[in-house]
Formats: C-alpha cells, sequence, structure tokens
C-alpha cells in the first residue's frame, strides 16, 4: 500500500496539476505551476499560460488575494534568477517576502541551475528541492531534452491494423484505419507538438492537410522530408502557409528549378546534408530544428520514414493504435530493421494501453533511450 502523501507533496501535486494546463501552449519554454500556502490554506495558484507570458510564480503572486508575507509557494521548476521576455521570478519571491520555497526540480541549465536556491538562501528563505521530482521531470521530458541534448522530444505515432497493416493493398477507398476516438487523439497530438513530419512519399499518396482540426489548439510546424524536392506544388501541405507554416528538408542534389518554384510560394526549403544513402540526414536534421526553438516533433510516417527514426534509435516515445481490422495484405507498418536473430529485436516497453473508441493504444519508450 502506498504511503500517505505529505502536505509539500499535496501541494506540489496540485502545482504539476496546474501546470499540465500550459500542454500546447507555452513552447519551447516549460510547463510550470505554482501555488501559494498560508497557514496550511492555499490562496493563490498560477500557470505559464502562453510563451512570453507571466511565468507561474508571478501569475499566483498576481492572483493572491491577501498578503502573501510568510506564506510557502510550490512550484514544479526552480523559479528563473535572469531576465528573459519576463523580469526574474526570483527577485519577486525575494520583494513579496515569502517564508518558504518548495521546489519540484531544479532548473536544467547547467549554468542556472541551484542559483536561484542559493539566492534565496542567502536572503533568509527557506528553500526544499526534490519534491515529486519525478512527475515533475516527466512533465516536462521535451524541454529537457531540447535543453540538455540540444534535440526535440521525438514521438512517433501510427494506426495499423491488428495484422500490422497501414494501408490496404489496392490504391483509393478509405485510408481512415483507426475509430473517430484515435483520430481525434491523433490531432490532440498535433496540436501538443511543435512540430510534424511526414516523407514525401505521405504527400504524393494522401495529401494530407497536417492540421489540427478535430480540437482545439495550435497548428505545428509541417515537416515534409523531400530528399529530391518530388512534392507536387499544389499539395495541401503547401496551402495557407499564414495558418500553418510548412518547412521542406531537402539535399543538394535536388532539382534547382524545383527548389525556386517553391520558393517563389514562399515555402521555405532546408538543404540538409545527405546521409550515405544521399537522403536527407536525420540527425541533422533535428538538430537544426532543435535550433529552430522545436522541442518536440510528432513523427506521422510513412512506413520507411517511421522505420528510419527506429533503427537510428531517434525515436523517444512511440503511440501506436491498433484497429480491430484484418487485410492480410497491404503496406506494413515497418520496413526492414536488418535483424535477424529475435534477440537483436528492438525491444518496446509499453507504459500505458488504453482503449480509444474500438481501438487500441499502445504507448511505449525504447529501452535504448
Amino acid at each position: 500500500m502506498k504511503s500517505p502523501l505529505s502536505l509539500d507533496e499535496q501541494f506540489m501535486l496540485q502545482a504539476l496539476r496546474l501546470a499540465r494546463r500550459g500542454l500546447g501552449q507555452v513552447s519551447p519554454n516549460p510547463m510550470v505551476g505554482a501555488v501559494i500556502v498560508k497557514d496550511d490554506r492555499v490562496i493563490a495558484r498560477g500557470y505559464h499560460r502562453r510563451f512570453g507570458g507571466d511565468h507561474a510564480e508571478a501569475d499566483a503572486l498576481k492572483r493572491a488575494k491577501e498578503d502573501v508575507a510568510g506564506s510557502a509557494l510550490y512550484v514544479t521548476l526552480e523559479p528563473c534568477r535572469h531576465w528573459g521576455k519576463t523580469p526574474p521570478c526570483t527577485d519577486a519571491i525575494i520583494r513579496s517576502k515569502l517564508a518558504r520555497v518548495v521546489v519540484g526540480m531544479l532548473d536544467p541549465f547547467p549554468e542556472m541551475r541551484g542559483k536561484s536556491i542559493e539566492l534565496l538562501n542567502q536572503h533568509g528563505i527557506d528553500t526544499v528541492v526534490g519534491v515529486l521530482e519525478a512527475g515533475c521531470r516527466a512533465l516536462n521530458e521535451p524541454y529537457l531534452k531540447w535543453v540538455t541534448n540540444g534535440l526535440p522530444y521525438v514521438t512517433v505515432k501510427w494506426a495499423q491494423t491488428l495484422d500490422g497493416k497501414i494501408a490496404a493493398a489496392a490504391p483509393g477507398g478509405s485510408r481512415w484505419i483507426s475509430s473517430p476516438e484515435s483520430l481525434k487523439l491523433a490531432h490532440k497530438l498535433r496540436a501538443t507538438h511543435d512540430a510534424i513530419l511526414v516523407g514525401v512519399g505521405t504527400v504524393i499518396k494522401d495529401n494530407p492537410e497536417l492540421t489540427t482540426r478535430l480540437v482545439n489548439g495550435r497548428n505545428p510546424l509541417r515537416v515534409v522530408l523531400d530528399s529530391r524536392l518530388r512534392i507536387p506544388l499544389d499539395s495541401k501541405v503547401l496551402s495557407d502557409q499564414s495558418a500553418a507554416t510548412t518547412l521542406v528538408a531537402s539535399t543538394s542534389v535536388a532539382p534547382q528549378e524545383k527548389l525556386a518554384a517553391l520558393e517563389k510560394m514562399g515555402i521555405e526549403v532546408l538543404t540538409i546534408p545527405p546521409d550515405s544513402a544521399s537522403r536527407v540526414d536525420l540527425q541533422a536534421l533535428l538538430k537544426t530544428l532543435a535550433r529552430r526553438q522545436i522541442s518536440s516533433l510528432l513523427v506521422e510516417g510513412g512506413a520507411e520514414v517511421i522505420t528510419s527514426f527506429l533503427r537510428l534509435s531517434l525515436a523517444d516515445k512511440l503511440v501506436v493504435i491498433i484497429a480491430p481490422k484484418l487485410t492480410g495484405s497491404g503496406t506494413a507498418a515497418l520496413t526492414d530493421f536488418n535483424i535477424a536473430d529475435l534477440s537483436q529485436a528492438l525491444e518496446l516497453p509499453f507504459t500505458r494501453v488504453y482503449r480509444s473508441g474500438v481501438d487500441i493504444v499502445i504507448e511505449g519508450k525504447r529501452t535504448v533511450l
């Protein structure tokens, strides 16, 4: 039986729940929640609501209905000590004469890590670090990877039949394998990632929009892998760039006339160094996207693209939707991993298994990550 939560853990849990409200709104900043407690009473709550807006601590301080002097602040991430788009939260905490600050996790930036705690202690403010730290870290995995590794957090998602097919053998017909509920889930994933990526083969075959439509939320940056610029100029992903921006990742072997045509349409084409197969080097592309403040990337396919991310160990998380359908033939979800023995198989420890309409959704993380 689990031990009951301490008071510190109970208030930090409230801060974590508040922080989640920033999902899809604050990237590349982290999601952060804050709770101010006086005499074991919550007197203010706040969270980071949008990129460029008040940090959680400042939001909570502004919403306090009574004097916060002598109170305790519970915050999921170490308060900032530097000027950015907003003033340092540490200064606001000191000015407010808070008596205690409880922090879920330290700032992952090496130059900032622990600095705010030192400053608060210098001003006589009691600090506690590491309350529900695992939950605080899990909440901001994309942010942590982006800061520490200089790469976006990569989620690979696909929908398949029970026998592992992502498309029927014959062209045409319905291309929706999964249920309406699972389609809504796919759009929720789009809304909560900074960018979405597909290969040009998917664009040519399915002509997707790659926008968020079935749920409220932002449109991610659309990234198309297209080493030789085969993308049709009338593709839906090239339309209405004011609503959703598209970035085409290509190589130096792409025809210059097609490059000029895309640029004339206002489409940015990134020239990425090729890999050994003369295709876009995925590692180099991820580094480029990270420099553009893309902290999370959703990979939707097709099969060769999905396989490449898995084979190169570039996927942090998998979301596989399995529909209760059998086709017997068709396009397999994955291509060849060049694995000759089961002992070499890529393992997928499940982190969550649940129903979505009539489908089953399996979420997992690679053991090598």
